[in-house]
């Protein structure tokens, strides 16, 4: 075997580890604002409000506004391509304006998933084509993290070797192209929980997909200090009859991690997968609670269970700007309670019990 070729300085490897600790510093955690203009649509549908460019940045500059109490939940910030050159009212552009309130800016750098040919309804996730250029413009122009999700499903005949090899090599290939431009990957294998599989079956799928995902990476070379990962919690398939406690999911996740990734690996930023608010706040809350040795910063990387409550409260309407914020704030700060188990369920908010699950969830 070879000897290693230097693919990083010893200075690019501290600027990324520095980002990656910024975002997961004891209680805080991200913001996913990066919904493509489709996802709005259904988002927006739901509240009767228009689809325009215009609404799409007066509600993310809402997110983005709230009041001093948000700013210690949220590490960083998710923006899609659209949003990261939006400004607010007046005039900043919101990397600018985020950075000024100590959050960092994270930009979703894939292009969708695409069928993977020979397989049972399998998918891979394209967007590699131009992507070392679209980092080079998107690192100068303010982000210092991505976002590149791959979507794996559990039916009785996946997921297939083949899907899991792939969607590992084409995270780690984005990983690493990441890196060499200062950019902080978030690596996000999701398993989706469409379907009726049991706790234990989403557990030992999901340790088989991220054993294959790190091996991937270190056959790449990414430097695992600046990285983060956004997984699935481990839960059973929605339809499953069986409910699983908080601690069950919490105990099944928090092994299947042990087993799976590195201590290197600075934090995990989990995806709240169409589980309500509440659901997603109290999981988080049970699995830094439990009991077994945790090596990375368990926190939160939420779309819908941070801004569901946020964005009922708006209804598209200019007046009701303050109650939008407060809904957000709300969540966030039990997210940040979450991230250290000190969170107390009230149960309190305007979504808070509604399940988020949509099926086969694509954005």
């Amino acid at each position: 075997m070879p000897h290693a070729y230097p693919f990083l300085t010893p200075e690019q490897k501290k600027e990324l580890s520095d980002i990656a600790h910024r975002i997961v510093a004891p209680g805080k955690g991200i913001l996913a604002a990066d919904e493509s203009t489709g996802s709005v649509a259904k988002r927006f549908q739901s509240i009767n409000a228009e689809n325009t460019e215009e609404n799409r940045r007066l509600y993310r500059q809402l997110l983005f506004t709230a009041d001093d109490r948000a700013q210690p939940c949220i590490g960083g910030v998710i923006l899609f391509h659209e949003t990261m050159y939006q400004k607010t009212d007046n005039g900043k552009v919101f990397p600018q304006h985020l950075k000024e309130r100590g959050m960092v800016v994270g930009i979703k750098v894939d292009k969708g998933v695409v069928p993977l040919a020979g397989t049972n309804g399998e998918t891979t996730t394209q967007g590699l084509d131009g992507l070392y250029e679209r980092c080079a413009q998107y690192k100068k122009d303010g982000a210092d993290f991505a976002k590149w999700r791959c979507v794996l499903k559990i039916t009785p005949t996946t997921p297939s070797r083949l899907a899991i090899i792939e969607n590992a090599n084409v995270l780690a290939r984005y990983a690493s192209i990441c890196q060499m431009h200062g950019i902080v990957p978030i690596v996000e294998p999701e398993i989706l929980p469409d379907g009726d599989h049991d706790l234990k079956r989403c557990q030992y799928v999901t340790e088989k997909v991220l054993a294959a995902v790190y091996k991937a990476l270190s056959d790449h070379h990414v430097y695992l200090e600046g990285t983060l990962l956004k997984p699935n919690m481990v839960t059973a398939g929605h339809s499953c009859s069986h409910k699983y406690t908080n601690q069950e999911i919490a105990m099944a996740t928090v092994t299947a991690l042990r087993r799976t990734v590195p201590p290197a690996v600075p934090g995990i930023t989990f995806l709240s997968g169409g589980q309500s608010e509440e659901e997603a706040s109290v999981n988080l809350n049970a699995m830094n609670q439990c009991p077994l040795h945790r090596p990375w910063a368990l926190t939160f990387s939420y779309g819908r269970a941070l801004q569901a409550s946020a964005l009922k409260a708006w209804g598209g309407k200019k007046e009701n700007g303050k109650a939008c914020q407060e809904e957000f704030i709300k969540r966030a700060l039990a997210n940040s309670q979450a991230s250290v188990g000190k969170y107390v369920s009230s149960g309190s908010s305007a979504a808070g019990g509604d399940s988020l699950f949509v099926a086969n969830h694509a954005y």
